[in-house]
């Protein structure tokens, strides 16, 4: 085990509601999700000495504390990569207060991702850059791979060739996800549950990506509390202790566009992420109970799979047929719905779930929880955690 193993604990969660028009400023719902966190594990603003984000948040950590009624910070800090971030936020928390660089740190994530800036667009900005990143992006946009879908469809496409898995094993994780949306009352898809025939019925939006292959846009805010756990367990709720954190970032490694490695059908970002959570935990596939798993589109889920060894590599398809990864099934996935079912918050939602089913409260409860692995997001490089009962 890692020295950071069980050394932090994520001991609140709050969000705001989830839709597609929140109607306020983004720096609100971030001080509206970091307040309803701090309300859930019984601490206030003035416990609070660190705060973390993404690079692509647009709310800066002395605007929060200001909103919030944090009247100082010890530390702060920013993660890269976009949904690739999320499990960071947390592995920087917890590295700050386990050193005891600080106390109280809360990471946050919060947009207006559908009624403002929506990603799932075309932004030829992204090509014009004047950074590394304008240069990587400008060798696909000239040629069509000019959204998140086409950079996905790419390589969902040659998934399909080598392992023989098909457009209805993609639609097999929606249907999951949706089912498990249709009844938690905070999720966009609440009471909305698909069928295999509506996936398979919807439109294509880069083929082989059906609409329902590809998840929401989203409007919300979501914020985690991380301290240690001695101080954790004297607070509100039973905390969710980090028994490993870590971020991957493979060969050849670029932004949703890694099209120069000799294969496209694995994400070794993400394997180099399953072999420290299974070395810093000290656990192996068998021991988790449930997952949650960055779903921002379905052929991701089951290359996830394989990559974290739940699965050897092309046997996802089997791995997930006839509802194993639906509640009560051998590795049920995204209890909340995912963010095809529950809303898109760049995976920290997602996060807040794997805490929920840590403390029994999932409105999805899995039995026997005692480990839940959580992964951010892919295509991009990317982080993960596995939470366990204290």
């Amino acid at each position: 085990m890692s020295g950071l193993s069980r050394k932090a604990a994520i001991a609140g969660i709050g969000a705001t509601d989830f839709s597609k028009d929140s109607g306020r400023s983004e720096l609100r719902l971030a001080a509206e999700a970091v307040t309803d966190a701090l309300e859930d594990a019984g601490l206030s603003p003035s416990d609070v000495d660190g705060l973390v984000s993404f690079t692509m948040d647009t709310n800066t950590e002395v605007a929060v504390a200001r909103a919030v009624g944090v009247p100082s910070l010890k530390f702060f800090s920013r993660i890269h990569y976009g949904g690739g971030a999320a499990a960071a936020t947390v592995q920087q928390a917890a590295m700050a207060v386990a050193t005891g660089v600080a106390d109280v740190v809360v990471a946050y994530r919060a947009f207006n991702e559908r009624s403002g800036a929506r990603y799932g667009q075309v932004n030829s900005a992204l090509a014009t850059q004047v950074n590394s990143s304008g240069t990587d992006n400008a060798f696909s946009y000239p040629h069509g791979l000019s959204t998140p879908a086409s950079f996905v469809a790419m390589t969902a496409q040659r998934y399909m060739h080598v392992t023989g898995a098909t457009s209805a094993d993609f639609g097999a994780v929606a249907v999951a996800d949706r089912k498990h949306a249709a009844t938690n009352p905070k999720a966009f898809f609440h009471g909305k549950p698909i069928s295999l025939e509506d996936h398979q019925n919807s439109r294509w939006i880069a083929e082989p990506l059906h609409l329902l292959d590809c998840c929401q846009e989203s409007d919300g805010g979501v914020a985690l509390v991380i301290t240690t756990p001695e101080r954790a367990k004297d607070l509100k709720q039973a905390p969710a202790i980090i028994t490993a954190a870590a971020q991957g970032s493979g060969p050849d490694q670029y932004i949703m566009t890694s099209y120069y490695r000799d294969g496209l059908t694995g994400l070794p970002e993400m394997g180099i992420v399953g072999d420290q959570l299974w070395d810093q935990s000290g656990l192996t596939p068998q021991d988790v109970q449930t997952a949650v798993l960055y779903d921002h589109f379905t052929p991701y889920v089951l290359m996830q799979l394989e990559e974290l060894g739940f699965c050897k590599p092309g046997e996802a398809k089997d791995f997930i047929a006839d509802g194993g990864i639906e509640l009560g099934g051998h590795l049920p996935l995204n209890t909340h719905g995912g963010q095809l079912g529950e809303a898109y918050i760049h995976g920290m939602n997602g996060i807040a779930e794997g805490v929920r089913q840590i403390r029994g409260t999932s409105v999805n409860q899995v039995d026997a929880v005692e480990n839940v692995l959580v992964t951010a997001g892919t295509g991009v490089p990317t982080s993960g955690l596995m939470l366990a009962r204290s």
